[in-house]
Parts: structure tokens; C-alpha cells; sequence
């Protein structure tokens, strides 16, 4: 067993009040005490990689992208733990309660990240092997800078993503998604006339999104969400200046693996066109990633599964139905992956953002112990 698994049972104190737990907990209370929303990374970033240095490895710096980066070893074998720095807007104040860490990031993912830091120095330098962490910025805006910045610098024979997904379990896989952007503009008319009202043709337009999604979804006989696409109606607005009227939505589309969007883009434009339906509306569309899922025999997942079972776990695996830096990375490597992280993910964006202290250590434990795992397969 790693030596890891002192730092989560108890010989420097399950709460992390000394030794090497203590060392990691302080690492992410510093970095939640630090606000960092998309685009205003940069003092985390920095954060981040004085910590690096201070915990021992060869080189850390933030790149062209903003991103912090940690790379312990010079082997050329290289394996890349890629997490994100950026936390969607919103402050939760710094605090302990009991078991609980809160702060905007706790889950979200500076706590995955802290601890693919910290395990990682634990782990230390390893034969052969060059181990990158990458604390991405831009995950939760739609440009994903860091993760695409990432993903033309390095060339790992695996990458573990850091997302929340519990200590004990690996996710394989995420949706992809598109965002859709429709907006009509028409006359004033009376509401007793019979022509549609903008808002009306808005309504039309989005009935017939649904409408398609399910339909599909049906047609392929698909058992969950992550077979299907999951529209979201993101905003709605319906402004006017006394001779026009505006109706403007925005649609969120998780899509799944397979999803042909040339096939949907152009029913999306016929539809906003269509005097029935879009009113002779027009869309736009930004944010595309394509789903991905990483499959389960490979030497990382056995690395993780192993680790998990190290430190007394049963794991499991989970597919999400959101996006991630996944999503980026995956499609651009094509190599085993898969995302972990200490954390509740239904804390996500939420008011009441926190990790458990316990949940966190067993994280960098198992970190630890995959890194050291993966590492020692020939």
C-alpha cells in the first residue's frame, strides 16, 4: 500500500490538522480563499505553481494560456492530469464546518485539482515517466482556453480530466454539447389579430427542437440520458420598441456519442425559417464539443480501480451528462482517460458548495496510489 494511506486513515489526522494531510488540505484552503471566475485566473494560477515548486517538482510555471503547470520527472513516457482553475461566478465564503470545506471551488474543481497536486508530490518522481499536471483555465466559458491550449502541448499515453465524481468511483464519460442562439424580429401587430407574435414563433421553435430530440431519442430506442440529446432552455427575452418586437432564446444541447450535428445544424435553420414555426427567425450556434467516453480496460483505469481499493473502497463508474475539458482533450490524444475527483458533483455552481475533508485526503490517497500504479506497468 502507498504510504498515502497514512495521510487519509489517520496517522497525520483524518481532519488534516498536521503532517502530509495537513500539507494538502492547506494547499486547497489557499487556493479557495483566492476568487478566480473564468478569465480572472491568473493569482490562482500563480498560487498554484508556487506551491508546485515548494512541493518539489522540476519545473512549474503558468503558459501562454494562463494555465499552471507542474511536471515532475524527465522520462519520456508522459501521463497528463488535467483538472480546471476557474469556478463558475458566485462567492462562497472560506470556512470549516466540522467535516466540511466550503468555498466556491471546493468541488468545482479545485479540489480535484488540489489533490492531483498533492498526490502527485506525494507520489513523487517516477522512472521513465514525465507526470504533467495542468490546471486549466476557461473550463466553465464555452472557449475552454486551457484545456485547448493543453491539448497542442502535450502527447500523454493516458490523461485523467479533474472533475468531481466521489473519491471511491471513475467517470468514463461526458456529453458533448451545443449551444443554439434564435432570434426573430417582427412588426407590432395586435394581440387580437391573427398574425403570431414573435414570442409565439419563439415557443414554436423550441417545441420543435424538443420535438426532434425526443423523437430521435425514440427512434434509437436509447435507455438513458446519456444516449440522448437533453435540450435546456437557457434564456428567453422578448423585448420591443413600440414598432418592432424581438424574441431571442438560447438552447443548451447535451449531446450524446455519435451525435450528427451537420444533420441537426441544418434542421435548426430550416426550422427558424419556416413561417410556421421560426417565423422567419435565424440561429447561430457556438460552443460545440463532441461527446466522449474512455473505455474501462486499460492500465489507468486499473491503476484508479486499484487505488480505490487501496485505501478501502468498492469502486464504481459513472457517465455525466454534462461537459467537460474531457470532451476537448479526448478526442485530440485518443488515449485511455477517464475523470476523478473528491466531491459531490450535485454541489456543483451551488450556494452550498463543499467537500468533505475526509473525502478530499482519500482523494489524494488514491491519486497517489494510481500515479504510483500506472507508473510501475512496464
Amino acid at each position: 500500500m502507498s504510504a498515502s494511506a497514512d495521510g487519509a486513515h489517520g496517522a497525520h489526522g483524518s481532519d488534516g490538522s498536521d503532517g502530509a494531510a495537513g500539507v494538502a488540505l492547506a494547499l486547497l484552503e489557499g487556493a479557495l480563499a483566492i476568487e478566480s471566475p473564468s478569465g480572472r485566473e491568473a493569482a490562482v494560477a500563480g498560487y498554484f505553481v508556487e506551491r508546485m515548486r515548494t512541493l518539489g517538482y522540476d519545473r512549474a510555471f503558468v503558459d501562454e494560456a494562463g494555465n499552471a503547470v507542474g511536471v515532475l520527472g524527465d522520462g519520456p513516457r508522459q501521463v497528463v492530469l488535467l483538472g480546471h482553475i476557474d469556478t463558475v461566478p458566485g462567492v462562497v465564503p472560506l470556512r470549516r464546518e466540522g467535516d466540511r470545506l466550503y468555498g466556491r471551488g471546493a468541488v468545482d474543481a479545485k479540489g480535484p485539482f488540489a489533490a492531483f497536486v498533492a498526490g502527485v508530490a506525494r507520489a513523487g518522481r517516477r522512472p521513465g515517466w514525465s507526470v504533467v499536471v495542468v490546471g486549466a483555465v476557461e473550463e466553465e466559458a464555452a472557449s475552454s482556453k486551457g484545456a485547448r491550449h493543453a491539448a497542442s502541448q502535450w502527447r500523454p499515453e493516458a490523461c485523467v480530466i479533474g472533475e468531481p465524481s466521489g473519491w471511491d468511483a471513475l467517470t468514463l464519460g461526458y456529453k458533448g454539447r451545443l449551444l443554439v442562439d434564435y432570434r426573430c424580429v417582427r412588426p407590432l401587430a395586435h394581440s387580437a389579430g391573427p398574425e403570431r407574435s414573435p414570442p409565439e414563433h419563439g415557443v414554436l421553435f423550441w417545441n420543435a427542437l424538443v420535438a426532434r430530440a425526443e423523437a430521435e431519442a425514440a427512434a434509437a430506442d436509447a435507455k438513458g440520458v446519456f444516449e440522448r440529446v437533453s435540450p435546456a432552455l437557457l434564456s428567453f427575452h422578448t423585448p420591443q420598441d413600440g414598432l418592432h418586437q424581438t424574441v431571442s432564446l438560447t438552447v443548451s444541447m447535451r449531446t450524446p456519442v455519435g451525435f450528427d450535428s451537420a444533420d441537426w445544424r441544418a434542421f435548426l435553420t430550416r426550422a427558424a425559417a419556416d413561417p410556421e414555426l421560426g417565423g422567419g427567425g435565424e440561429v447561430m450556434f457556438q460552443g460545440e464539443e463532441v461527446a466522449w467516453r474512455g473505455d474501462k480496460n486499460n492500465p489507468l483505469v486499473r491503476a484508479f480501480l486499484g487505488a480505490v481499493r487501496d485505501q478501502g473502497g468498492k469502486p464504481g463508474f459513472k457517465v455525466k451528462s454534462g461537459t467537460s475539458d474531457m470532451c476537448v482533450v479526448g478526442p485530440a490524444w485518443r488515449c485511455p482517460i477517464l475523470a476523478y475527483g473528491p466531491g459531490d458533483s450535485k454541489l456543483d455552481h451551488t450556494p452550498d458548495e463543499h467537500v468533505l475533508i475526509p473525502e478530499y485526503l482519500r482523494g489524494v490517497a488514491v491519486v497517489q496510489g494510481a500515479v504510483e500504479r500506472l507508473t510501475a506497468e512496464s
